[in-house]
């Protein structure tokens, strides 16, 4: 393994990077030289003056031509303006010499002499020095020599070779080829004056891709799993710090940690993982798009989301601020560092970044120390267009540590367990520089949050629906969040017709809820719900109920205009018979605040637009089983629903609002099995006949949101 750090250093041959700078910085002379030229022959100016005296004007005219056409001066070189790129255009198609880039590749050359100097294997592999030779003709040559790489190495050991020299190759094969669009990217790659504005190979800007990841940054907290949490270091440190980012992995996720220093003083560190897998551009500012934008552009949704965690952890004004990232978040907290506001407020004191494209980012405060840690062979760092091979100056004051070790296999040696193993391992100076420079954040960990990161603020979720005014209901058990709001669920409800006698009996004389009749019969309803996300966290609920009129004013022929009406002015209703929730915490929330029919079991139910799948109790004690298709089906209303229910002695009245998609099937093929449990649910399905029943009606959908309140007294039971 070897390795560079500090600023300023080059590698073992000093002599060719600084013939390389010197040649560079030559060709950047030169090609200023042709600019003013081309700009002093399309002056406006200089053409009036040759209409006024037309010999001296034409003699001037035909010296600024010569001076940026002629083989034994500049070559062709005409640039800048309107005319400058119209002549690189015609040049580049007819393939004229240029002096400014000659000079320019014959640096590139040196910079990849000099990385091959110190790579041996890179000058060994024939396929890799045929890709080399083939860029520096700048002709079709390289599209041949790039496939027989892939072809022999896969398209990850073809990055993996040419990852020293990559960005030296693409300006390379960039300045000599025919395309006159890439040009400019090419020689800021070469001159080191900026970050590549536009692809290399085919000119498109790289800011107008950049400025498609749109947004202003949002932070919400979120919980680590139980294997994460056991995986974060107590004691903050360099390996302890990356072993946390590492255990959250590039999840779309940052940690923001309070750590008390060595002095009692409470300092904060922000750690961004790298880029997020998956869809290039979704509501993540660590997507592929998100990763692009951090690298390019001095400000992003990423470097704004982390903004928003950093003020949602309270981080006290004037508070010492360590910032640590890993590939797209090594280069967010980079840009996190130029803002002006964040370094008013707070004391930005480290910036460290690990395999992140930074070169051409730098913090608002001179004061902040940086340091840059990158593997020769990881393309990741060299996107920005400064590689291996990068001939320039490293920004005073940082620090940087460029190695190589024998991972070379690309992206393996990009991943942060890679690098955080060779800090630990095989770069002692460099940890032991790093970690002498955090001494003031050694220490305990006081407060870590977890916080998933977003483009822009989330819509909350079920709005405007669920979005109500809540409270927290004492209850012998905990307090219960009241209403009760689940934003993603399934339901169905299936009505069975049950003789009107045995309503009566399960109803037991409850006061004033009386059988809604249709001739002999009774209807009953089993109610499911698969609250996949709820206030009363994820639970399946299986509810019996009874079909009752208005407790006051019974009407045997109003009930079914008084069962059209709107929930909150509808008398009629489901009397429930018995609930079944299937977690502790569920179960206890509707004995509490509902009914004192509620009670736990295990409950398994799948749903879909097509058939019903519902088991309650255990395999020893079946409750009751529902299974089959639904059959056809047609739009329906949401179905909002009325229900009493008996509590400490009284009924109770509460509205079951729902929003969504909904279907009506006419014509169900499930059927009923109850077990030979002796819960409430059981019983009261044996009670009422429902055995091998099949239902008449069911209606329900996939994709419901739910909200329930509290029961109103109505009259005692």
């Amino acid at each position: 393994m070897t390795a560079g750090g500090g600023p300023g250093e080059t590698g073992a041959a000093p002599r060719l990077p600084a013939a390389a700078r010197e040649l560079a910085e030559i060709a950047h002379t030169l090609r200023e030289a042709s600019a003013h030229a081309t700009a002093a022959l399309a002056d406006p100016r200089i053409a009036a003056a040759a209409c006024r005296a037309p010999r001296e004007g034409w003699r001037a005219q035909r010296a600024l031509a010569r001076a940026v056409t002629n083989p034994a001066g500049l070559g062709w070189a005409p640039s800048g303006g309107a005319l400058g790129v119209l002549g690189a255009k015609l040049g580049g198609f007819a393939g004229a010499t240029s002096l400014p880039v000659s000079v320019m590749t014959t640096s590139l050359r040196l910079r990849i002499a000099e990385v091959a100097a110190a790579e041996p294997a890179l000058a060994e592999d024939p396929l890799v020095r045929r890709l080399i030779e083939a860029a520096g003709e700048g002709r079709t040559g390289v599209a041949a020599a790039l496939r027989a790489l892939i072809a022999d190495r896969g398209a990850a050991g073809a990055l993996t070779a040419l990852s020293p020299v990559f960005s030296e190759v693409l300006a390379l094969h960039a300045l000599l080829d025919r395309n006159p669009l890439n040009d400019h990217a090419a020689w800021l790659i070469a001159t080191g004056a900026g970050a590549a504005t536009a692809d290399p190979l085919t000119g498109l800007s790289n800011r107008v891709i950049a400025r498609l990841d749109r947004g202003a940054g949002a932070a919400v907290r979120a919980e680590p799993t139980a294997a994460e949490a056991a995986r974060f270091c107590r004691e903050a440190s360099l390996l302890g710090l990356l072993g946390d980012l590492t255990a959250i992995g590039p999840t779309g996720r940052a940690l923001v940690l309070t750590v008390r220093g060595p002095d009692d003083v409470e300092r904060y560190v922000v750690l961004a993982p790298g880029m997020r897998m998956g869809v290039p551009d979704d509501a993540s500012p660590a997507d592929l798009l998100g990763a692009f934008s951090s690298t390019v552009l001095d400000s992003g949704p990423y470097s704004r989301s982390l903004a928003k965690a950093i003020a949602d952890h309270r981080v006290p004004a004037g508070a010492d601020l360590a910032l640590i990232g890993h590939s797209a978040g090594g280069a967010a907290v980079m840009s996190l560092s130029q803002d002006a506001a964040l370094n008013a407020r707070h004391r930005l004191t480290h910036v460290i970044a690990i395999g992140s494209p930074i070169d051409f980012k730098q913090p608002a405060d001179p004061a902040t120390w940086v340091a840059s840690i990158t593997n020769r062979h990881d393309i990741v760092p060299s996107l920005d267009g400064q590689g291996s091979g990068n001939c320039f100056e490293r920004r005073p004051g940082w620090y940087v540590v460029d190695y190589t070790d024998p991972t070379h296999l690309f992206p393996a040696c990009h991943s942060l367990e890679q690098y955080a193993a060779n800090i630990e391992h095989d770069l002692p100076e460099a940890r032991a520089e790093i970690e002498q420079r955090l001494a003031p954040y050694r220490g305990p960990v006081v407060e870590r949050r977890l916080y998933r990161l977003y483009d822009d603020a989330r819509r909350p979720p079920g709005f405007p629906f669920l979005t109500v005014a809540d409270r927290l209901e004492p209850t012998p058990d905990g307090p219960v969040e009241l209403p009760a709001r689940t934003s993603d669920a399934a339901s169905l409800t299936a009505w069975f017709t049950i003789d009107a006698a045995s309503a009566a009996a399960a109803l037991g004389g409850t006061g004033g809820c009386v059988p809604v009749r249709v001739g002999p019969w009774a209807l009953a309803a089993l109610h499911v719900h698969d609250h996949r996300a709820s206030t009363l966290g994820p639970h399946h609920e299986v509810t019996l109920g009874v079909l009752v009129h208005d407790p006051w004013c019974p009407r045997p022929v109003g009930v079914w205009r008084d069962l059209l009406r709107r929930p909150q002015l509808r008398g009629a209703g489901l009397r429930t018979l018995a609930t079944a929730l299937s977690t502790p915490a569920a179960g206890a929330a509707h004995r509490n605040v509902w009914s004192d029919d509620a009670f736990t079991t295990p409950v398994d139910v799948r749903l879909d637009r097509r058939t019903a799948a519902l088991t309650v109790g255990s395999p020893d004690a079946r409750a009751l089983t529902l299974a089959g298709t639904l059959g056809p089906s047609g739009p329906w209303r949401s179905g909002d629903l009325v229900l009493y229910s008996v509590r400490e002695g009284a009924v109770l009245r509460s509205l079951v609002r729902t929003h969504g998609p909904a279907r009506l099937y006419p014509a169900p093929r499930a059927r009923l099995h109850v077990g030979d449990a002796d819960d409430a649910l059981a019983g009261g399905l044996r009670a009422l006949g429902l055995d091998g029943a099949r239902p008449f009606l069911c209606h329900g959908g996939p994709r419901r949101l739910i909200r329930r309140d509290a029961g109103a007294f109505v009259l005692p039971a």
